[in-house]
């Protein structure tokens, strides 16, 4: 049963502050994966998702309480732009299949304000403001399918199943009454995905993954995510034809080509796929610069 007040939430209210993306005659799918602790996830499956031919777009965050955000981590590729209006995203996702973006003006933009107060007012971890973030933002890029990946553990906000769940519950409701097709699945984060620490380390480690040199459990899930992507997306009904088409691109390099040409297409050196050192100077810069 979905709590009590979901059918009007602070989702639709924030949405209403912004623009309704429409992509006419894309077949859209979106997934929500940083906020919940699995960004390299996101990197890798969206890329993954649109070499096989499903646009995605991704909206994404800087981090909140102990976690770092996808934009924190795309923004150690040198000259990468994540602050890309609403045609630019468009046309982002025409010529690449998609596009890594930031919060804009035009679409919830009072999410903005109540994503930074969350930080600083404890209330991280509040299940309906956290599902009003996520939702107003999915629902106004104008996608026609989400896959949720909610984590659950000792690293994640939702410490036990039954959060988790109700978590999930929340976010499922609010996308299915507002016509956007949606599962979520519920994984563990009581031990670290992956080696890396750090947003250089990090982009470098996706890297490696779309390369087919990453941690196991990295690439296991990453792909099992984006298999489920190309389900509700409609490219096939079938799980394993699914799960074959993602490994496909990852052994043929064609997820980590699209990568190239995303971070290419928003002003970043694409060189970094193959030298990791502009990265990691790139980073040093910031840091020297107090960024």
């Amino acid at each position: 049963m979905l709590p009590a007040g979901y059918e009007f939430p602070a989702a639709i209210v924030l949405l209403l502050t912004g623009t309704l993306t429409c992509f006419a005659g894309y077949r859209l799918f979106r997934t929500v994966l940083a906020i919940y602790g699995f960004i390299l996830g996101a990197l890798i499956a969206s890329s993954l998702v649109a070499s096989c031919g499903v646009p995605v777009p991704m909206m994404s965050g800087r981090g909140l309480g102990h976690t770092g955000g996808t934009l924190d981590k795309l923004e150690a590729i040198p000259g990468f732009r994540t602050a890309l209006s609403l045609d630019e995203m468009k046309a982002a996702l025409a010529h690449t299949g998609c596009a890594m973006l930031g919060q804009t003006a035009q679409i919830a933009p009072a999410d903005k304000k109540l994503y930074a107060l969350r930080d600083v007012t404890g209330t991280v971890e509040s299940i309906p403001l956290i599902s009003a973030s996520i939702m107003s933002k999915k629902i106004a890029e104008g996608i026609g399918a989400l896959v949720l990946d909610v984590k659950t553990g000792r690293g994640a906000f939702m410490k036990t199943d039954a959060d988790a769940h109700a978590l999930a519950t929340w976010l499922v409701g609010i996308a299915s009454k507002n016509g956007v097709r949606t599962e979520a699945l519920l994984t563990s984060m009581d031990a670290p995905l992956g080696r890396e620490v750090g947003n250089a380390n990090e982009v470098v480690e996706s890297i490696e993954t779309l390369k087919g040199r990453g941690p196991k459990d990295l690439e296991d899930l990453s792909v099992r995510l984006a298999a489920r992507m190309l389900v509700l997306a409609g490219v096939t009904a079938d799980d394993a034809d699914a799960e074959r088409r993602v490994r496909a691109a990852l052994t043929s390099g064609q997820g980590v080509e699209v990568f190239r040409g995303i971070i290419e297409e928003q002003g970043g050196d694409p060189k970094v796929i193959d030298d990791y050192s502009r990265s990691e100077e790139h980073t040093s810069e910031l840091q020297s610069r107090g960024l």
